[in-house]
């Protein structure tokens, strides 16, 4: 796929409220680069790049990002401009960027965009910069496309299930659900007990459906199988979308909810359980009307199908990579200061309550003594898995035709789940290729 065939398939498909971490680059083995590469060069200052990402975009996060380019453009001499985008901006107007070969200095992305931005062919390689800093295998492996390191890795964690404790111990639920049919049971007593209170903000808008995956999963379907064949369709599938649909029907979530309204209902109390990131916390507890909400928010295991089955989650994060070019090096630096110097990425977790990747800031007593972040990763990132088509240039397109064939059944236009699934594999497969 060339640069302008890319592009019209990012704009053609829009952009997914993403997710996802670690992606199928999870599967990847570890370079070899990444242990023999040479030191990096000594960079000269002044230097002045770019840094782009949503993070200095967003409220919650732009003052702490933007508080560490100017420390560390003082304390290098160097000039790092801003460059903002919303989250569902970013990745269009990068592709575009590079195919137009204006791209350059540092940027934030999703894991799940990685596979997009290698196949423009601007990003740097680098595994000078990984080298000796400490990152976590799976950190790394999350910034790696067929051995090439292109980013390094800022935050790794998972999309899982999160709950508020107060309404469920309200409407009689004692204990988290385990199965399936213990889900159902509890958000059959919430929407009894409160009708002003969603049981489950599910994501049912056209944009963010990509979370049916691990309902795909837990119902026993797999999307691509080890042979690379999209399996859409299958009895697992078919039963996942047929079973959220319901939920639908019956009340339990509400029509057109996206992750932005989710965090904001779930902030004023009115949402028991939803699907979000580990970032999830920071956000919903920043001016919440609801006392302790920090308190009250419980990670909560994927119910199940069938006792002994594993809790399913989507694999999730964020590593910034380097467009070669002028002063790629000194952005390069920069990139390995934000993502593995101790006092900037535990700073970064104690405000924004998101994981390190660097074995000692995981060890530093600030992070260990977080439970909330010691049982979302022990009950949820465990049994993650990646996102299957993280590996695929055409990735964004491909979520995009799978939500958009959900959708279309949630909503009604097509009569049966296993139509809309049939037809979703029929589109998404020649795009494996």
């Amino acid at each position: 796929m060339n640069a302008k065939q890319l592009t019209r398939s990012l704009i053609a498909a829009g952009l997914l409220m993403g997710s996802v971490a670690c992606g199928g680059q999870a599967a990847a083995p570890a370079p070899a680069a990444a242990t023999k590469a040479p030191a990096p060069p000594t960079v000269a200052a002044p230097a002045e790049f770019t840094f782009t990402g949503w993070a200095i975009n967003e409220g919650a996060s732009k003052d702490v990002v933007t508080g560490y380019m100017k420390a560390y453009g003082a304390s290098k001499n160097a000039v790092i401009k801003e460059q903002p985008y919303p989250f569902g901006e970013e990745l269009n107007q990068l592709v575009l960027q590079a195919s137009g070969g204006s791209a350059q200095g540092a940027a934030q992305l999703d894991i799940a965009w990685l596979a997009t931005m290698a196949a423009t062919g601007k990003l740097k390689d680098l595994s000078a910069y990984a080298k000796d800093r400490g990152y976590t295998q799976a950190g790394l492996l999350s910034g790696q496309i067929k051995g090439v390191q292109y980013g390094l890795p800022w935050t790794t964690g998972s999309i899982g299930l999160a709950a508020n404790k107060q309404l469920l111990d309200a409407a009689g639920v004692t204990s988290m659900p385990k199965t399936v049919a213990e889900f159902e049971a509890a958000l059959l007593k919430i929407k009894k007990s409160n009708p002003d209170v969603i049981p489950y903000a599910g994501m049912t808008a056209a944009a963010q459906l990509k979370d049916i995956l691990f309902w795909i999963w837990t119902f026993g379907g797999t999307v691509i199988d080890d042979k690379g064949n999209v399996t859409l369709g299958d009895a697992g599938s078919v039963a996942a979308l047929e079973w959220y649909k319901s939920l639908l029907d019956r009340g339990l979530m509400n029509k057109e909810m996206d992750r932005f309204t989710a965090r904001q209902l779930f902030s004023q109390g009115k949402v028991a359980f939803y699907d979000d990131a580990i970032v999830m916390k920071g956000i919903v507890t920043k001016d919440s009307p609801v006392k302790n909400l920090g308190d009250l928010i419980v990670p909560v295991a994927r119910p199940v199908l069938k006792e002994g089955d594993a809790p399913q989650a989507l694999l999730w994060g964020h590593i910034v990579v380097v467009f070669e070019g002028k002063n790629a090096d000194a952005a390069a630096q920069w990139a390995q200061h934000l993502t593995s110097d101790l006092g900037t990425t535990t700073n970064y977790f104690e405000k924004l309550a998101l994981p390190p990747t660097t074995d000692a800031a995981l060890k530093a007593d600030l992070v260990k003594k977080d439970t909330f972040t010691s049982d979302w990763s022990s009950k949820i990132t465990a049994s993650a898995k990646a996102n299957p088509f993280a590996l695929y240039a055409a990735s964004a397109r491909m979520e995009s035709i799978l939500t958009e064939r959900v959708n279309a059944y949630l909503v009604g236009s097509v009569p049966t789940a296993k139509a809309a699934l049939d037809k979703a594999a029929a589109d998404i497969t020649p795009l494996l290729k």
